[in-house]
């Protein structure tokens, strides 16, 4: 494994975890077991790049070929679910300041997902030759990105978030393509490290400030 590799399997680690947490948080939400918050917490975090594979030819999907990313996101889960039980056995009360917490991590881990998966979806099908086709960029690097999230909403029984509140699929695709100008200027990983930044600031700033695309 080259040192880009390396690199790339790191920052795809930090997102596993960062996605398997938002999962795991909402299953915790929605009182689910500790199966379920396992479940959640795996289809927040590999979902998405599984949609990628399919739509890129490569089968099996890289989940089923390195199963790291799962045993991440179990850790993950398992790890919050057992603060929460401890925390509720010894205080059934869960006071609004805690779930104000719980709303705020659940939006970084979110957004830090979203901006990696983002970068990550792209450079895969980079490296499958698909460098000069960039709407196929944008589309697996987007759906990288999103599509654990709405896998998430489904199972948990809520409106996939990226429908209906503040921007998101937005802050993916501006990423997206950030990231695509920086790919001719900049080495992978300043390109990607940017790029992931830029979707992570535009989420947290549109949940700060409310900002929403327009609706009916």
């Amino acid at each position: 494994m080259s040192q880009t590799e390396q690199l790339v399997y790191i920052i795809e680690i930090i997102g596993t975890i960062a996605f398997a947490s938002s999962g795991a948080l909402l299953a915790m939400e929605k009182h689910m077991d500790i199966f379920g918050v396992s479940i959640l917490a795996i289809t927040t975090s590999v979902g998405g790049g599984i949609i990628r594979d399919v739509v890129l030819g490569n089968t099996p999907p890289n989940v089923f070929r390195n199963s790291s990313y799962v045993l991440v996101a179990i850790i993950v889960a398992t790890i919050l679910f057992i603060c929460r039980y401890v925390r509720e056995r010894h205080n059934k009360v869960i006071s609004e300041r805690l779930l104000i917490c719980y709303d705020k991590a659940m939006l970084w881990m979110d957004a830090i997902g979203l901006g990696i998966f983002t970068v990550v979806g792209i450079n895969t099908a980079v490296n499958h030759g698909y460098k000069e086709h960039y709407f196929l960029l944008i589309f697996v690097g987007m759906v990288t990105g999103i599509g654990g999230g709405m896998l998430r909403d489904v199972m948990a029984l809520r409106m996939p978030f990226v429908f209906v509140k503040h921007i998101y699929a937005c802050a993916s695709l501006i990423g997206a393509v950030v990231y695509i100008w920086l790919m001719n200027y900049v080495p992978v990983a300043a390109g990607m490290a940017i790029a992931a930044t830029v979707v992570t600031v535009i989420r947290v700033a549109a949940a700060h400030y409310k900002w929403n695309l327009p609706r009916v």
